[in-house]
């Protein structure tokens, strides 16, 4: 049988690693897909540039939709990243009757439902699985190993550049700045490392497993979004005291009220698994109504790891070329018709409990006023460290647990405990998490 011809979108880290993985293996590939395949086309920005493949036998173009439009290749391959042109070019790859196979998750997150719609109006798949946590199949996992649980939550890890950073942070006592600027000295943080430190990254990839676990519609402008940029290394300090790390998680669960959908700093229990997950690693804890909790845990990005959930998606999709599109594993796990139009529930309307760091004056009755203020609001409090002023300071830093509380409360006795003139500036406010 011939082998299948691919077309592939971008010759950078994860294209060569593409290409030198379906090599590597060829033989053990074609043995699980029943064919062989093969890249015979193939687009980048600079064809001059060297490359960590060979692309013998490769035709290569800067155009991509040469390589889109080639009546030869009969999967594509989009690994460019970003909006568009990718969005524009798998959409053209869809109406010609290619199946595509991509890593680009914000493509996934933020056009995925109109993209699954051309594919299913075309016949052809949609093939996503290194779109999150990189090597790690997270998505075949829930989407077929789980088919038979209803999802009750999952929390994860999935950005390697924050986990870095807080690790560091961590075992370095190092502030965020420092660990920040050696993470782009290692290549692990962009020159541009917004979409990382800030949490977009990790709310791109929450969207697509939401929408898998729950079977919900993609909707990644209803994520909450927050970042580490104000985790300092006190705060790794003070919550290591207290029995605790700070992890940067993706958490979605499932309530009687919606689905919350939220990505922010964490205070999760030392003893809790994924706070043991350190350094670029990724790691997704899933709890199911059957199975009870999993954990997957591995390299989140880098050449080889990726490439292996794009080539496993490649075999996927040869596997299936004779299916009809309807017996077909669905995109999001459910079937399109079956998508639950369950609400995502607002960020003040969820329930967690919480660190609180303040500064406050040293002198009496400060911490009656907080607690005063605290017990108005309907919030019990489990732990407090007043910690010693340092010579000739004048506040003191007081840290507060509390028990789980509806996050509209805590906004409203946030507002009034800064409103103290005893209480410095603003309150550090981190989200903790049991993960039970």
């Amino acid at each position: 049988m011939t082998a299948v011809k691919v077309g592939l979108l971008g010759l950078g880290t994860v294209g060569a690693g593409t290409i030198n993985l379906l090599e590597r293996n060829n033989d053990e590939i074609a043995r699980r897909a029943g064919r062989g395949i093969e890249v015979v086309a193939a687009a980048a920005r600079n064809l001059d540039r060297p490359r960590g493949c060979s692309t013998k036998g490769i035709r290569l173009t800067t155009d991509p939709f040469e390589v889109v439009n080639d009546p030869e290749t009969e999967i594509i391959i989009e690994l460019m990243g970003g909006y568009e042109p990718a969005r524009e070019l798998v959409i053209q790859a869809l109406r010609n009757g290619k199946h595509v196979v991509t890593a680009n998750k914000a493509l996934i997150a933020l056009h995925g439902n109109e993209i699954f719609g051309h594919a299913r109006d075309n016949g052809v798949t949609v093939a996503f699985e290194a779109a999150v946590a990189g090597g790690i199949p997270i998505i075949k996992s829930i989407r077929e190993g789980l088919a038979g649980n209803r999802i009750e939550w999952l929390a994860g890890i999935i950005n390697g550049t924050a986990n870095f950073i807080l690790s560091e942070m961590y075992y370095e006592g190092r502030q965020f700045g420092d660990v920040l600027a050696e993470a782009q000295r290692l290549g692990y943080a962009e020159a541009d490392p917004t979409f990382d430190v800030e949490g977009v990254d990790a709310a791109h990839k929450l969207t697509i497993l939401a929408s898998i676990a729950f079977g919900i519609p993609l909707q990644f402008d209803k994520v909450h979004v927050e970042g580490i940029t104000h985790i300092s290394r006190e705060d790794v300090a003070y919550a290591e005291e207290l029995g605790y790390r700070i992890k940067h998680l993706g958490i979605c669960r499932q309530t009687d009220e919606g689905v919350e959908l939220r990505v922010h700093p964490t205070l999760l229990p030392s003893r809790q698994l994924l706070s043991s997950v350190d350094g670029v690693m990724n790691a997704v804890m899933v709890m199911a109504d059957a199975v009870g909790p999993t954990l997957y845990y591995g390299a989140g990005a880098g050449a080889d790891a990726t490439a292996s959930a794009v080539v496993a998606d490649l075999v996927d999709v040869v596997r299936e070329f004779e299916l009809d599109p309807v017996n077909r594993v669905p995109y999001l796990a459910f079937q399109s018709t079956a998508l639950s139009d369950k609400p995502v529930l607002p960020v003040s309307n969820i329930v967690t409990a919480y660190y609180l760091r303040m500064e406050v004056a040293d002198q009496p009755g400060v911490l009656a006023d907080i607690t005063r203020i605290l017990g108005e609001a309907g919030i019990s409090i489990e732990a407090i460290l007043q910690k010693e002023p340092a010579p000739g300071a004048e506040h003191v830093p007081v840290i507060l647990l509390t028990h789980p509380v509806r996050e509209r409360q805590m906004d409203e006795a946030q507002e009034r405990m800064e409103a103290l003139e005893a209480v410095q500036g603003r309150i550090t406010r981190i989200r903790q998490e049991q993960l039970q």
